[in-house]
């Protein structure tokens, strides 16, 4: 009997499972949920998601962490907005302003991460602290340069990344499938499975350690820039607090899929079914009209639930 529960445990599909059983129990309790127009919200709120998730996931994979993710998607947000507004924009109304705000955006987030990774891989601080501190280090930045005001009337080119559902679809599965390629099919990828797993192992076998670090997190700076992309487009808004409440979302959301907080097990496609399960929840409880911190509740539980199975596989594993 625990040898089945271990390998349910273990399993990386589990997730999946799970959002499909809730899914048919919440077809039946929520109104409204099973239909078109909301299989399209659900959609629509995955897909800026998985895009920072798959960032995330990836950084989990060394053993470390990310709490920087949304302040990025907030100080992205605030620089793209600022040069396609057309009320004073930097390049407002000239016709490069969308491909040169999104390459701006792609720098920043990119820039940020490469940061957090050199105090991580050279300075040897904690991920959690430089993260954090960088989190409201940025978050401080991009309030200042607005004042704490969002910007708006963005200009329609912008906007078509975030209202072409079609077209966020297709970026966000770019950014995941590459993401799982990388993990799974390249020497990067095995490079930071062996970080994750042992380090000291991994030194003695020659890899890289600082530059699988530096990698790790400028790819998940620039994958929440992406993600900031698809998500001042869908609001039609640049925010100094884009996305800020959502940390524990884009955490959770990897670790309900599988992926070890303790590292060197990781995947992007089990980061996809957390994602889903977790908009699944949150899509649920807000038909059902549950009061915000009620759906927080819910949603701390979950985590914490997958948080306890991943200490159980780790012990597992180490026996």
């Amino acid at each position: 009997m625990l040898r089945i529960v271990r390998r349910i445990v273990q399993s990386g599909y589990l997730t999946l499972v799970l959002s499909f059983l809730y899914a048919l129990l919440m077809a039946w309790a929520a109104p409204g949920f099973a239909t078109l127009a909301n299989a399209t919200n659900i959609v629509d709120a995955m897909l800026p998601l998985l895009i920072v998730a798959t960032g995330q996931t990836i950084v989990l994979m060394t053993a470390g962490i990310d709490l920087s993710a949304t302040a990025i998607i907030a100080l992205t947000s605030v620089v793209g907005a600022w040069i396609v507004t057309g009320d004073d924009g930097l390049l407002a109304e000239h016709p490069a302003a969308t491909p040169i705000a999104i390459l701006c955006m792609l720098l920043v987030g990119s820039l940020v991460g490469l940061g957090n990774g050199m105090c991580i891989a050279w300075v040897k601080m904690p991920p959690f602290i430089v993260t954090l501190s960088t989190m409201m280090l940025v978050s401080g930045l991009s309030e200042w340069m607005t004042q704490s005001r969002s910007i708006y009337n963005l200009p329609d080119s912008f906007l078509f990344f975030g209202k072409n559902i079609g077209v966020a679809f297709a970026i966000a599965v770019v950014v995941a499938i590459s993401g799982q390629l990388l993990l799974t099919r390249t020497w990067l990828g095995a490079s930071l499975k062996h970080i994750g797993s042992n380090p000291a192992t991994a030194r003695t076998s020659g890899i890289q350690i600082e530059r699988g670090i530096l990698a790790t997190y400028a790819i998940s700076g620039c994958c929440a820039a992406i993600a900031s992309l698809l998500i001042t487009a869908q609001l039609e808004t640049g925010s100094p607090v884009q996305w800020e409440n959502n940390l524990l979302d884009i955490i959770g959301a990897t670790v309900i899929g599988g992926t070890s907080l303790f590292g060197g097990r990781a995947n992007v496609a089990w980061t996809a079914c957390g994602v889903l399960l977790l908009t699944l929840i949150d899509n649920s409880l807000n038909l059902l009209n549950l009061s915000h911190f009620s759906i927080m509740m819910a949603k701390g539980g979950v985590i914490l639930l997958a948080a306890w199975l991943d200490t159980l596989r780790n012990r597992w594993e180490q026996q």
